[in-house]
């Protein structure tokens, strides 16, 4: 067992240090520099060209070789430094800091919430099989699933806030409005995050219904469930102890592993909100070619994803004993 955690250990930090080394050569692979978005920057915005020729001079002298670049990054990078933004002149971690934990409140709250849905509704359209309930359902799961996001996204914004101004279009929070733990405040929060987490909901929620209703199905043909009601017991108590317990545990992967994907999804849904988490923020550093941004937030996506799926693997046997013993009859 210890050996197992160890190679899963292992494996972890190398995927982390390959992807961190390819994706350090693909975005400078990039066509256009960081140095020329900032000459266009400043032309569109007037200054003077003797003084953008200085600023450009003085940026060049920064730059270096990119194998001395990778050198540095990877050295500062292992000190828990992220290195300074390019265009916003201010360290990687601090924006990071700052953006993260709003990305993270709506992308974990869409996942749990889409999860309940998911889990109460597919375990009654497994009851219902073969109904007119269960074909209903089956085919509008099938179509929510088919939605992109981002389309959603874009029709709430249009409808919700522009034609009937029911919520708002952008930013985390109302102008003025002071962070504390006061209801107000966490009621404006909700009030900004309500489209950006109904959009992921409302397009994710179906494929982890039909999900769950196929687990449903195969626990409810297992012979532990003829059994008890063989036995007499109530519908409530194998629905919820027996078919319900084991129909959610292939789940628990799904879960874990849908919020590291969410997390890399939020740079199209939080520029569609103007939503400033880390989404927003990768957009913008992708615009501008701000390396040291795109790699501090690509760094975190990556990170996220990884232990969402180490977390899973480590954690799977205790959440299901079949999978360490073998026993298909453990967990019943």
């Amino acid at each position: 067992m210890n050996n197992y955690y160890l190679k899963r250990t292992g494996r972890a930090v190398l995927t982390l240090w390959v992807t961190v080394t390819v994706t350090f050569g693909l975005i400078r692979a990039i066509p256009g520099g960081p140095l020329e978005m900032l000459r266009a920057r400043l032309v569109r915005q007037g200054v003077d060209p003797s003084r953008i020729d200085a600023i450009i001079q003085s940026r060049q002298e920064e730059s270096q070789p990119i194998y001395v670049e990778y050198y540095e990054y990877m050295s500062s990078l292992l000190s828990g430094n992220l290195g300074e933004s390019f265009y916003f002149r201010e360290p990687v971690s601090n924006i990071i800091t700052d953006a993260l934990p709003w990305t993270v409140f709506v992308m974990v709250t869409a996942t749990i919430i889409l999860f309940a849905i998911a889990i109460v509704w597919g375990a009654i359209i497994a009851y219902k099989e073969g109904s007119t309930f269960d074909t209903v359902s089956s085919g509008l799961s099938i179509l929510m699933s088919s939605i992109p996001f981002y389309v959603l996204g874009i029709l709430f914004v249009v409808v919700f806030s522009y034609r009937f101004g029911v919520f708002p279009a952008r930013y985390r929070t109302s102008p003025g409005v002071t962070a504390s733990l006061s209801i107000p405040f966490v009621g404006n929060v909700l009030y900004h995050a309500a489209l950006p987490i109904a959009s992921i909901v409302i397009t994710q929620v179906g494929l982890q219904t039909l999900a769950m209703r196929g687990n449903s199905i195969q626990v409810l043909g297992e012979d532990f469930v003829r059994v008890a009601r063989l036995r007499g017991l109530p519908d409530r108590r194998i629905a919820v102890r027996y078919v319900g317990r084991n129909a959610i545990l292939p789940m628990y992967t799904g879960f874990l592993t849908l919020i590291g994907f969410n997390l890399g999804g939020s740079v199209i849904l939080e520029e569609i909100f103007t939503y400033t988490g880390i989404g927003y923020y990768m957009f913008e550093a992708l615009i501008n070619r701000d390396y040291p941004l795109m790699m501090g937030i690509f760094l975190v996506i990556t990170t996220a994803l990884v232990l969402s799926v180490y977390i899973a693997d480590l954690t799977y046997g205790l959440v299901d004993p079949r999978v360490k013993s073998g026993d298909s009859s453990e967990a019943y």
